[in-house]
């Protein structure tokens, strides 16, 4: 694909023109690591979709990449893995998406599909996998190239915007609750409170759990009660024993401190990609009585139809920030500074109102 800088740049030589944002020189956000550029999209291979983006979620794996907390896989990337949009062309090998459809593309972009994790139903583990907006051009963007054995199709009454979300930060936050092993109507921690703890909160509640939320921003923490949770604190430690914990706070000092408001037999799982560096832990006081760390590394597909059609029942309540794609920029610095309660959303400039 060729770069040219926004508004530049004469007859495109083969496929279709769109504007997109890059990572060109990863770093603190306020250095401006990102630039905006006319990118020119082949058309699509066999299995491929051209989508036009109508939202796409910023995501914290988003600044991760950005500031460079994530190695770029290749340079140039745009980021962006939570996408919503009409299918406008399809390859010629694709069978089951028309143009026109409303499609959903996240985070897993391909695997191997012949590796024994992908025979075992852990296409997570691929060592071959590979990612929107890391390894391919994600939805930061008016279009998008995506595969078509990785979208998802979507319920048609929820607006892009509030669907977009969905497509990472609620299938992680999905994985995430499955991996902490919540007992029924147990007891359940939060460590951080942003895009995906305010959906997996919403889940843990309409299952019967009582969950309990530790995050330093008032605003999240006064939203955490609104949408169900038993207390929200800005430090400490819950009000009672934990059965469970997820840590989506990409904090690694918070990890002896949810280790320790584990009941007996607790579990806690750490959803993020990126975690800084994790205290020295203390076997009796941290692990012992069994208390178990588990990682929460990406999602295979089976998750995302079954997160997606739980959210169908409990239709999460999704608040959602709209930045227009212009400001891309400015989506990622608040959510660096905690400024976006909820999840932060782009959308095409004119639907940000």
């Amino acid at each position: 694909m060729t770069d040219l800088p926004a508004g530049l740049g004469g007859e495109a030589a083969a496929g279709t023109r769109t504007t997109a944002w890059v990572v060109e020189r990863p770093g603190p956000i306020g250095s401006g690591p990102m630039r905006r550029v006319e990118r020119r999209i082949p058309d699509p291979g066999p299995y491929e979709l051209l989508v036009e983006v109508g939202a796409c979620g910023v995501c914290r794996t988003d600044l991760h990449l950005a500031e460079g907390d994530l190695p770029p896989r290749r340079p140039h990337c745009t980021p962006g893995h939570e996408i919503v949009g009409r299918v406008t062309a399809t390859g010629a090998a694709v069978r089951d998406v028309a143009v026109g459809e409303r499609v959903g593309a996240a985070w897993l972009a391909g695997t191997c599909g012949v590796c024994r994790y992908c025979r075992a139903g852990r296409e997570n583990l691929c060592p071959e996998s590979r990612y929107t907006g890391w390894d391919i051009d994600g939805g930061y963007a008016d279009l998008a190239l995506v595969d078509t054995r990785y979208v998802y199709r979507l319920p048609a009454d929820l607006p892009d915007e509030e669907t977009a979300p969905l497509l990472c930060a609620g299938i992680i936050g999905y994985r995430a609750l499955e991996r902490a092993e919540l007992p029924s109507g147990g007891r359940l921690g939060l460590y951080g409170f942003g895009a995906s703890a305010h959906l997996t909160a919403q889940l843990a509640v309409a299952r019967g759990a009582t969950v309990h939320v530790v995050t330093r921003a008032p605003q999240a923490r006064r939203l955490a009660l609104e949408l169900g949770a038993a207390s929200a604190t800005g430090s400490g430690v819950p009000p009672e024993p934990l059965d469970s914990a997820i840590l989506f706070a990409p904090a690694g000092d918070l990890v002896p401190v949810a280790l320790k408001a584990l009941d007996r037999g607790g579990t806690l799982a750490i959803a993020g990609i990126h975690l800084s560096a994790i205290p020295p832990l203390d076997y009796a006081r941290d692990l012992f009585q069994e208390r178990t760390v588990r990682s929460v590394t990406a999602n295979t597909r089976a998750d995302g139809r079954a997160f997606l059609a739980e959210a169908a029942r409990v239709r999460p309540s999704v608040r959602v920030t709209r930045y227009p794609l212009d400001r891309a920029g400015q989506a990622l610095a608040d959510l660096a500074a905690d400024r976006i309660t909820g999840v932060g959303v782009l959308v095409p400039e004119g639907r940000a109102g």
